[in-house]
């Protein structure tokens, strides 16, 4: 049985304004000036200490000390505005139905994706195989967190016909360091850079063509 996993900024959220307003709010409370979205989304996709130290470089030395004040804000303003992209949940159930497996493999912070799969209706599809930014020693593009979450369903071992689905170049190298297929999504807010692809999907149920052809 073949395993898709799945990356959640910029993949099956778009989360990109809640983002921002976590770091103006952090940025409000030391008194530095909001920045404006543009700024932040090249930041997202490498954790959240990246994350800090890039949209608000100001405190660039203190992200540790910060950190615990950063997460209460982004606590704070996970679901204000952060939606679905079309076609999300209706494309998990039918990959679900196919009998494919299914796993998250984030750079966010794990409660935080967790929340966010519940508020929305998909922990149900991921179960256990949900690995975030600080649940593994190591996160994208290592391809450790990817190994760990395909170990939590049933102890599966990642092949060839397996795939890693995501917006970011992180995405596309973790797929690559573990030997799967990966598909990039252009609709996302992340970035390509230089990083190959097997497929390139413009929205997510695109995938249902490529997972059909493994049946």
């Amino acid at each position: 049985m073949n395993a898709m996993f799945f990356d959640v900024d910029g993949t099956l959220v778009d989360s990109k304004t809640d983002l921002a307003l976590a770091v103006n709010a952090t940025r409000k409370e030391l008194g530095l000036a909001e920045v404006p979205l543009e700024s932040v989304i090249p930041a997202i996709g490498n954790g959240v200490r990246y994350l800090m130290a890039t949209a608000i470089p100001e405190a660039a030395d203190r992200v540790e000390e910060l950190l615990p004040l950063h997460m209460k804000n982004y606590r704070a303003h996970l679901l204000d505005t952060t939606t679905l992209y079309p076609g999300v949940m209706r494309t998990l159930a039918e990959l679900a139905d196919r009998g494919w497996k299914l796993g998250v493999v984030t750079n966010k912070p794990g409660d935080m994706t967790r929340i966010l799969l519940d508020h929305f209706g998909l922990s149900r599809y991921f179960r256990d195989a949900v690995i975030g930014g600080d649940d593994c020693p190591e996160m994208k593009p290592s391809d450790l967190p990817l190994r760990w979450a395909a170990n939590r369903l049933g102890g599966h071992r990642l092949s060839s016909r397996d795939w890693m689905v995501g917006d970011n170049w992180t995405d596309l190298a973790c797929a690559e360091n573990a030997g799967v297929k990966s598909a990039f999504c252009s609709y996302g807010f992340g970035r390509l850079n230089d990083r190959r692809c097997t497929q390139r999907i413009g929205r997510f149920e695109e995938l249902l063509r490529y997972a059909k052809a493994e049946d």
